[in-house]
């Protein structure tokens, strides 16, 4: 019988246990994660996402990463700092329109990237975490998107190395809809405002885009938290993402915050 590694099982507790996901850091939190492990990384620009988590993983030397998340960071942060050091192998996303270096390793050939959708990237995520194999969606019909073509690796010299394949359409009703994979991963790392020992989250404005998705799709889920409860202190009915899906908690208290594009009036 094969068995799953270590990493990628959920926590199981005694029943009747006192169940306290809190780890002492982050660098104890993300010292199971391996090379080549593929991460869902919360966040939404540089709003909400796991700064503390990725400097750990950038101090652990870990590389060949495969990230899903909507966007890859900055050039000097979030998960641009991977990217930078070499340790995304593969990246899952919808905008990459800030990022310098992200270009030139797509385009040198160093940097494979599938391209998604904003909606679609939420709802695979929101369906891998749900159970939910796959799904049809309008989004993309007609495009490289479902036809296939979309470029998903270069070589050296900068020529298609490797193209998306076509995917399955269908027609629901006389209107043509396209097949979409759900997405889980072997961790999610997120970022949230609160959170208590039990793993009970709750995001802030932006920071709710992405972060419940992600939370759900990794099947060892890392939440980094600005402010840290005892159970009970949060109002069930403000919960964004349930503890049953979170198995790490890292206290992360006054983080730094940086602001994706500075726009101002005169």
């Amino acid at each position: 019988m094969r068995v799953a590694p270590v990493w990628c099982r959920p926590l199981l507790w005694e029943a009747g246990a006192r169940v306290d996901k809190v780890v002492a850091s982050a660098a104890l939190a993300v010292a199971d994660i391996p090379d080549g492990a593929s991460l869902a990384v919360g966040g939404f620009g540089l709003c909400g996402i796991p700064s503390v988590l990725i400097d750990a993983l950038l101090a652990a030397g870990v590389g060949g990463l495969k990230t899903v998340s909507n966007n890859c960071g900055v050039d000097d942060w979030g998960l641009g700092l991977l990217l930078r050091a070499g340790r995304i192998r593969r990246t899952t996303g919808s905008y990459v329109g800030e990022n310098k270096e992200f270009e030139r390793q797509f385009l040198a050939g160093e940097l494979e990237v599938e391209l998604v959708p904003q909606g679609t990237l939420a709802e695979r995520l929101r369906a891998g975490g749900a159970g939910i194999p796959a799904f049809y969606t309008p989004a993309g019909v007609g495009t490289q998107v479902a036809e296939g073509g979309v470029p998903l690796r270069h070589d050296a010299s900068g020529r298609v190395a490797l193209a998306s394949p076509p995917k399955e359409t269908r027609v629901f009703d006389g209107t043509e809809y396209v097949l979409e994979r759900g997405i889980v991963c072997d961790f999610g790392l997120v970022h949230a405002w609160r959170g208590d020992r039990h793993g009970n989250l709750v995001y802030r404005a932006s920071a709710a885009n992405f972060n419940p998705l992600c939370a759900a799709a990794g099947r060892v889920t890392i939440a980094e938290v600005e402010e840290l409860v005892e159970p009970g202190e949060l109002d069930p009915d403000q919960v964004h993402t349930p503890g049953i899906l979170v198995q790490r908690v890292v206290h992360a208290p006054d983080p730094e915050k940086r602001i994706e594009r500075r726009t101002v009036t005169a």
